[in-house]
């Protein structure tokens, strides 16, 4: 018999009630379920992986339909430990397939043959085991439904491993004829079919025995002293438990997701915690989190989730099994910066929303003294972690130009122009544009000031063009063009840059341009919301609504939190020109939802409304529109549209229906 669970990747051993994993040399693990209770979950697993065996395939197996077999189970070699009643039976399977077995580190439901608990540093509780052998065995269990309608699976292909590449065995017998073996003892004999084990397992104790220990004067001040700096190096730790980490709370069910998870994985980033007493460093936190989602979303086989919908967690403190539900990711990544003079400390780590379990965790500790420099060598490492420990292959995640070098002060000078830049007001642009010079003066060779500035003159641009469209400043177009091509010559894998140019392109109605920097950008940053939208306006502005409508789908899917109501409006308009009208009335009223004084969004509503024939509430949008801008004027309205949308018949259908409704 030993032979031959060599030659098996995994082995279910039901003579001695042992579990073997040899994968590859890297991990070699046994695993001994020592208890009557432990031997009825190792005959759980025994009875998956036959049912798989006999579908030819690696399923989640229905439990309702054997739950006879189980019960059995549990009231011979489970020696009765709890109710064999279905709804008590089930229920508990699931929960300790959830919780219990994947948790090789504390091993509630088995020993780990030939590791022993250790006691130093506060891991009491743990096995030692490596990172690659409790992730291997964490992943083999899968679950769906609920504790009334259970699924599981043994999932060994997640490590790679076929239905032929694993073994069960009892007596002199494997596989199918084994088990239908092992289940007629327990039928004609009505007790626990096992052998006798020679071989135990000695389990160290849960806590070492206390001795009374009085140590001379001399090292009682050392330990003293070494009692003092344990505690004092406890406390950023608590902080970071108290206040950085997220809540564990429970794992994260699929069914419950407002989306279906992608086949690729899927990632939220969250908003690393500035542990520094300076609130000024969040702009460095909340730049080192946007360069990693930037990284991420550059992998082509992961789904990364936009920054604008997990930066609206920031502060809150949230679980992890509400984000993955509320963004329909499986992987979160958190972290934290702090920062002590020219010394910054970051750290990171991977959980598993599915499973609750930690997949990676590192901390890096550097100099400041060259911020972007230090950003990429950072986000680069960690990329690659994550990477690794999703794809579970080598490659080079980052490609491309550097970001350039630069101080702390001109990246927060940037950061905080466009916070300023986005509030879209006389006062605020004016702040922006002062942040912009002053970032281009200290730092010309980074391209993130000049685009910044290409932004504050296209938001001059802007306020001028909509409140006097006959007298729209061209030449704030011309310098914000001007300002994304000196930001392109400097760095040409700059997303926002391409798609700043294809905005301008498109106010110009030179759409064959706006299109090629459009999709320009989507390429630079796959898993951005923003290249996506500003991609989506331009497809609908140059009358190819139809792309239009599936790009709005994906920026929203990618941003499902922080999608605008200008993103919702766009949605919206472009859903009209394919004739949605119903969609079209729901992304508008989302777009109301996220701000009741989108005007743009109210004549949207009321000119759907007119074409799905409901008069009523068409006349009640119209009074909305008048309430929130008395001069309303078609006149300058079609203006407006004309200025940007290429088709005109449809501009003047969409005129005709607001004149209808009552508008003038």
């Amino acid at each position: 018999m030993t032979g031959k669970t060599q030659k098996y990747p995994v082995t279910i051993d039901l003579n001695q009630f042992k579990l073997h994993l040899a994968l590859n040399r890297s991990i070699n693990l046994t695993l001994y379920f020592n208890s009557p209770s432990r031997r009825f979950y190792l005959s759980v697993i025994a009875l998956v992986v036959n049912e798989m065996k006999r579908q030819g395939k690696i399923t989640s197996i229905l439990l309702e339909k054997h739950h006879d077999l189980l019960a059995q189970l549990n009231d011979t070699v489970g020696g009765s430990a709890g109710s064999s009643k279905e709804e008590n039976l089930l229920s508990r399977i699931y929960k300790k397939w959830q919780y219990a077995l994947p948790n090789l580190e504390e091993a509630p439901l088995f020993t780990v043959v030939g590791r022993k608990k250790g006691y130093e540093e506060g891991t009491s509780r743990a096995y030692r085991c490596t990172e690659a052998e409790k992730d291997t065995w964490a992943n083999l269990f899968e679950y769906q439904g609920s504790h009334e309608n259970v699924r599981l699976k043994f999932a060994i292909d997640k490590i790679g491993v076929g239905l032929n590449d694993i073994l069960i065995m009892y007596d002199d017998s494997v596989n199918d004829e084994a088990w239908e073996k092992f289940t007629s003892n327990l039928k004609e004999t009505k007790a626990e079919p096992y052998h006798s084990v020679s071989e135990e397992v000695k389990v160290a104790p849960l806590l070492p025995e206390k001795r009374k220990i009085l140590l001379p004067g001399r090292y009682r001040w050392v330990a003293l002293m070494a009692g003092i700096l344990v505690v004092l190096g406890a406390i950023p730790l608590a902080i970071w438990i108290t206040h950085a980490r997220l809540d564990r709370g429970a794992v994260a069910s699929k069914e419950k997701m407002a989306f279906p998870l992608p086949d690729a994985p899927s990632f939220a980033v969250m908003p690393f915690m500035n542990m520094s007493e300076d609130p000024k460093q969040e702009f460095l936190s909340d730049g080192i989190t946007e360069n990693i989602i930037t990284a991420l979303s550059k992998v082509g086989d992961l789904f990364v989730i936009s920054g604008q919908s997990t930066f609206s967690y920031k502060g809150k403190p949230v679980k992890v099994k509400q984000v993955a539900e509320e963004l329909g990711v499986r992987y979160v990544l958190e972290g934290s910066v702090q920062r002590s003079g020219d010394r910054i400390r970051i750290t990171a780590q991977l959980i598993d929303a599915l499973t609750g379990h930690h997949l990676w965790s590192e901390r890096y500790e550097r100099d400041l003294k060259d911020t972007f420099a230090l950003q990429d060598e950072i986000t680069l490492k960690i990329v690659n972690a994550v990477a690794k420990k999703v794809l579970i292959e080598d490659r080079l995640i980052l490609g491309g130009k550097s970001v350039g070098k630069t101080s702390l002060d001109c990246f927060m000078k940037v950061n905080e122009g466009y916070r300023y830049n986005e509030r879209a007001t006389i006062e605020d642009t004016r702040v922006a544009r002062r942040l912009a010079e002053e970032t281009i003066a200290m730092c010309p060779e980074v391209p993130g000031g000049y685009v910044l500035m290409g932004h504050v003159h296209y938001t001059e641009f802007r306020l001028r063009f909509w409140s006097q469209p006959d007298d729209s400043p061209q030449e704030s177009l011309e310098k914000a063009i001007e300002m994304a091509q000196k930001a392109l010559a400097l760095d040409d894998s700059s997303s926002m840059a391409h798609s700043l140019l294809s905005t301008l392109y498109s106010r110009k109605r030179e759409y064959d341009k706006a299109i090629t920097e459009g999709e320009r950008a989507v390429a630079l940053d796959p898993s951005g919301a923003y290249a996506h939208e500003v991609y989506a306006r331009i497809l609908m502005f140059a009358d190819r609504s139809e792309e239009a409508v599936s790009m709005y789908r994906k920026a929203i899917r990618l941003n499902p939190r922080g999608a605008t109501a200008t993103t919702y409006g766009g949605f919206g308009a472009a859903l009209w020109r394919t004739e949605r009208f119903e969609e079209a009335v729901s992304a508008y009223k989302t777009a109301i939802q996220r701000a009741p004084d989108n005007i743009q969004a109210h004549c949207g509503l009321v000119a759907n409304y007119i074409w799905l024939a409901r008069e009523k509430e068409a006349r009640a949008e119209v009074e909305e529109v008048l309430r929130l801008n008395p001069q309303f004027s078609l006149e300058n309205y079609g203006k407006q549209m004309a200025f940007t949308m290429k088709n005109q018949a449809q501009n003047n259908r969409f005129i005709e229906a607001l004149r209808k409704a009552g508008l003038k």
